[in-house]
């Protein structure tokens, strides 16, 4: 095994620190959770352990609401740079509940929990575990659990693809990221109404966002997505700050892998995957497309504004050129939702709704045990 990066060395060593100091002054574990997801034969729990006052564990901090959303909670928005001011809590010991199963494991090196539980017997829907960190109460999580005669599912980017941030400008990315209140930013128009509908069509269909933030502005996402109307959906985010290869995680890398890692935990599934044309979205789609065909529905790219294009890409002068998927998966593109649900509708695949008490219901918060 390679040697890790040097920048992983020292903020390991600054971490370990800090714990010390922080726990031998009465600070102990708190666990922070997020929406998971599985099918009727594993569940994949998604978790934080970071470290908080003795006794305020679960009141104080900027991840403070334990809940998997941090949207069935009183509105709160704070300013970005505090949600990244946390210590998180190495290797601690982690139990999780999932229906008849217990699976036990670590947090990383960043605090996070990343735990798959099979043979849980959970009913496919919207369910909760149970995540215990030692010293800890236990937390529920919410997992959405995809039932086997489930064919269809949504993959959807983030950035400039359902929120305008144009983040990849480096001045802009760190003035969205850290000073802007969550609440400052826009949703994409008629990309919720777009994403209900083809849910509505799909009975049990899942909806995964895929980004390359930072696992810290979860709760400030969710709460988004849910105030501007978009279905609640599992987050797969990444790790914030220095990695074991290098100073940061490659985003193209971080996406290619969740999308290979969901055609694995899926193969059933074929998936109908939302993006914009501002960074890589185009081409890393189409090469996902090309390697596994069966497993992609339909590409669809959102256009940036000439003005987005310039702020997201500055050195792209020209407009951007346009990557097209396999000549065997479909390709739409519009500048919005309402552009792309259009296009889908004349396209024949979007289909008719469900009554909506045949619908998946949003999970209702409930006591841990």
């Amino acid at each position: 095994m390679s040697r890790p990066h040097a920048a992983a060395i020292v903020e390991d060593t600054v971490h370990e620190q800090i714990e010390r100091v922080l726990r031998s002054r009465g600070w102990g574990n708190r666990v922070i959770t997020h929406v998971g997801y599985g099918s009727p034969s594993f569940v994949r729990v998604f978790a934080r352990i970071l470290l908080g006052r003795k006794g305020r564990e679960s009141t104080e901090g900027p991840e403070s609401r334990q809940d998997a959303t941090g949207a069935l909670s009183p509105a709160h928005y704070d300013r970005g740079w505090r949600a990244f001011l946390t210590s998180p809590a190495t290797g601690v010991p982690v139990k999780v509940t999932a229906g008849d199963r217990e699976i036990y494991g670590r947090s990383d090196r960043g605090g996070h929990v990343d735990i798959v539980a099979r043979d849980h017997g959970l009913a496919p829907g919207w369910q909760q575990v149970v995540v215990e960190a030692q010293g800890t109460a236990p937390v529920a999580a919410d997992v959405f659990i995809v039932g086997d005669d489930v064919r269809f599912g949504l993959v959807s980017d983030i950035d400039d693809t359902v929120i305008t941030t144009m983040l990849p400008r480096p001045m802009i990315a760190a003035f969205n990221t850290f000073v802007r209140r969550g609440k400052a930013r826009h949703a994409v128009p008629g990309m919720a109404p777009m994403y209900r509908r083809l849910l509505a069509a799909h009975p049990g269909a899942p909806i995964v966002y895929v980004s390359t933030g930072a696992w810290n502005t979860a709760a400030t996402l969710n709460r988004f997505l849910l105030e501007n109307g978009f279905p609640l959906g599992p987050l797969m985010l990444t790790d914030w700050g220095p990695t074991n290869t290098g100073w940061f995680r490659s985003g193209r890398d971080h996406k290619r892998t969740c999308l290979h890692r969901l055609a694995r935990d899926f193969p059933d599934i074929k998936w109908l995957l939302f993006g914009d044309d501002g960074q890589h979205d185009p081409q890393l789609y189409a090469e996902f497309a090309e390697a596994r065909p069966d497993r992609v529905d339909a590409i669809c790219i959102r256009h940036l504004s000439p003005t987005e294009q310039v702020l997201s890409n500055p050195m792209k002068i020209d407009a951007p050129a346009r990557t097209m998927g396999p000549r065997t998966v479909a390709t739409f593109s519009a500048p919005d939702g309402y552009g792309l649900l259009r296009t889908l509708t004349e396209q024949g695949r979007v289909g008719d709704p469900v009554a909506e008490h045949e619908q998946p219901s949003r999970p209702q918060r409930q006591p841990a045990p």
